[in-house]
């Protein structure tokens, strides 16, 4: 959602609120009969609104609804919301007491609320999302019985409730103070927060445009290693209010802490992945380590090479007794495949090619990729086969055609936005709020590496209209915060702003998802995540599990922008072609993120962390995450996992291509 301030509507000019307030004011009269004897979630506390069969739905599947009593109650001129399942009478005796308490909501004020999004389909069940302040949010309360335009009566009878003008279906909530302020007080940051990559110089904005509704921002800003003529530069003075800026719209991406399967339908029967996900489940997951154990002793004994101890890691005192990695098998650290080896140089890569041009042999090219990387300057000749924009069997000339008939292409899509007059820009607003989001965000992406540093930089100014082009050519998607860290070392290694553009199209194609309005793509992965997590060490799974972090959101930085926080501008470069070779998956980035949870799964068991100190945990693990090493550990995983690995993603997860060829980027007002 949005965080700028933004115009806002009451609610006394929807219809629907004009048409409820007698059914509000009958359902006062209702509750004030009961509310003198009904006991409350607290002491002292009024009830004002109660409703009954107000259900949860911890899968897709009505029949497994938790049904329950949602509440309103007021104290101290205070109104709290409470949400209690009933006992013994859920629909699906599977589930037991705790998980029915899992989902209880348990007077929250709304103070702590943000925003509450209505959903009234034509066809379906009436349901709302409440937002909390924090950018967490509770399951969807679904009203089997229809009144949400009462429910939301109701509320606004005792808050502050005002239309959001970016969203008919979204109400904010005690809008009172800046959005910033109000966040900042409520989160209660500290004033500077690390970054790990190097000094920023990314200013806080206090917002957005309603390009960035359900989406997440993640502008990132990296110290450089020497690359080409381009050096470490000094660096800039260090910026909070830029860190700050990354940490909140970290924390409001996260859409739900419970409702992975509910906010999206990731286990439709319809793509296969449900019956995948029940035959995992029918499993005792503890076979699955030991079967791993099997795998990986094996490969200890055929491989020469052994897998040296990182030197970060010392032993961490525990406050408790750490289960053992079910992956390490006589205190031996896991042993994989190949080391890493040099960078691939432009004499080697042409032996890859025949006398025309074409690429012999596709997956040696990408293995040798995948072992070593490419000299910078080769970069620009090979990333664009490992994008797709080059075919491996074009020639030469095929190849030089294709740039001739895409720069022609490219100026023809540029033409369109540059061809807006002032007069047309006026009665445009989606190129306005586009056109603005970009200009904001060109100027502060690594601005501390030379080939952007400085006032009236061309190739600022070539990324900004790229951008822009861009959300032209895909004008479902547009352009969301985050794009500009994809783009930054596309454009600098192609030094050609036609080439960088149909590269970034060709990897939006792969990772658009991302940045997709109801952040399916985002959750599909957090759930595959959480599936091999679960298989590759279930003693770590089942701690997220006691400590509320299953939803795997602590992650959701290193999958938005892959890991470009995490280190410096080179090694980003160098982990990008990586994970682009496809070589073993074209999942490795979820095995990166397993790789790195299993480095310290020691610390964050031993200290019994929770999800917000496990949330900063990670966040402050930028620049202290060894590149090498977590590549080798990716691959060991992957290689142990095999297929009940692949098994456990589902299919079309990004960067997987689209599976149909329907709308690629949804933007469906009905999913928050």
């Amino acid at each position: 959602m949005s965080m700028e301030s933004s115009e806002l509507h009451d609610l006394s000019d929807d219809a629907d609120y004009a048409a409820s307030q007698q059914q509000g004011s009958a359902s006062m009269m209702r509750c004030d009969s009961e509310k003198r004897s009904s006991s409350s979630d607290h002491d002292g506390a009024e009830l004002i609104y109660l409703k009954d069969n107000v259900a949860i739905h911890p899968t897709q599947f009505a029949s497994e609804r938790i049904s329950g009593r949602l509440k309103l109650t007021k104290q101290d001129s205070l109104l709290f919301l409470s949400w209690i399942p009933y006992k013994g009478q859920t629909s699906n005796a599977k589930l037991s007491e705790k998980d029915r308490s899992l989902y209880t909501i348990t007077a929250v004020p709304f103070t702590e609320v943000r925003s509450i999004r209505r959903h009234t389909p034509a066809l379906g069940w009436q349901y709302v999302i409440v937002v909390l302040s924090s950018g967490l949010a509770f399951p969807p309360l679904y009203f089997y019985n229809g009144g949400v335009r009462e429910f939301l009566a109701i509320v606004k009878q005792h808050v502050f409730l005002a239309r959001s003008a970016e969203d008919a279906n979204v109400f904010i909530v005690n809008d009172f103070q800046s959005p910033l302020q109000r966040t900042l007080s409520s989160l209660e940051l500290p004033s500077t927060l690390p970054v790990a990559s190097g000094q920023s110089i990314y200013p806080l904005d206090g917002g957005s445009s309603s390009e960035n509704q359900g989406r997440t921002s993640a502008g990132v800003d990296n110290r450089v290693s020497s690359v080409s003529r381009y050096g470490l530069r000094k660096q800039k003075s260090h910026d909070p209010a830029r860190d700050l800026s990354i940490h909140l719209l970290e924390k409001f991406s996260l859409v739900t802490k419970f409702a992975r399967e509910t906010t999206t339908q990731l286990f439709s029967e319809n793509n296969g992945f449900g019956s995948v996900d029940k035959r995992w489940n029918n499993q005792p997951v503890h076979s699955y380590p030991e079967k791993l154990s099997n795998i990986a002793e094996e490969k200890y004994h055929e491989s020469p090479h052994s897998y040296p101890v990182d030197e970060h890691d010392e032993e961490i005192p525990n406050v408790v007794d750490v289960p053992a990695d079910p992956l390490e098998f006589n205190k031996l650290s896991l042993v994989w495949g190949k080391p890493r080896q040099p960078p691939m140089g432009s004499k080697e890569f042409t032996a890859f090619l025949d006398y025309e041009g074409r690429v012999v042999e596709s997956k040696a090219l990408r293995e040798r990729v995948f072992y070593g990387g490419i000299e910078h300057l080769l970069r620009k000749e090979v990333w664009p086969f490992l994008l797709g924009y080059h075919a491996y069997d074009s020639t030469y000339a095929e190849r030089e055609y294709l740039r001739s008939v895409k720069q022609m292409e490219y100026a023809t899509l540029k033409q369109q936005w540059q061809s807006i007059s002032p007069e047309q820009a006026k009665r445009f607003t989606k190129y306005r709020e586009r056109k603005g989001l970009i200009d904001k965000d060109v100027v502060r992406t690594d601005r501390s590496f030379e080939y952007y540093e400085g006032d009236d930089n061309l190739n600022v100014n070539s990324m900004r209209d790229i951008l822009l082009t861009y959300s032209f050519y895909n004008f479902d998607l547009g352009y969301c915060q985050g794009m500009s860290d994809y783009l930054s070392p596309i454009l600098f290694v192609m030094e050609d702003e036609s080439e960088a553009f149909w590269c970034f199209v060709a990897l939006m194609e792969r990772l658009g998802p991302n940045f997709n309005r109801d952040q399916n793509g985002m959750h599909t992965q957090l759930f595959a995540l959480s599936k091999l997590v679960e298989l590759l060490d279930s003693p770590l799974h089942e701690y997220f599990k006691q400590n509320d972090c299953l939803n795997y959101f602590f992650c959701f930085r290193w999958i938005l922008i892959q890991f470009k926080r995490e280190f410096e501008y080179e090694k980003t470069m160098q982990l990008w072609e990586v994970l682009w070779t496809q070589y073993l998956t074209e999942h490795l980035h979820l095995y990166v993120c397993v790789a790195i949870l299993k480095r310290y799964r020691s610390k964050i068991m031993g200290e019994q962390m929770d999800f917000d100190t496990l949330l900063k945990f990670i966040n402050e693990l930028s620049g202290q995450i060894d590149l090498d090493s977590t590549i080798r550990d990716a691959e060991a995983l992957c290689i142990c996992a095999g297929e009940n690995g692949a098994a456990s993603i589902p299919p079309g997860t990004p960067p997987s291509l689209p599976l149909d060829e329907g709308i690629l980027y949804p933007q469906d007002d009905d999913v928050l």
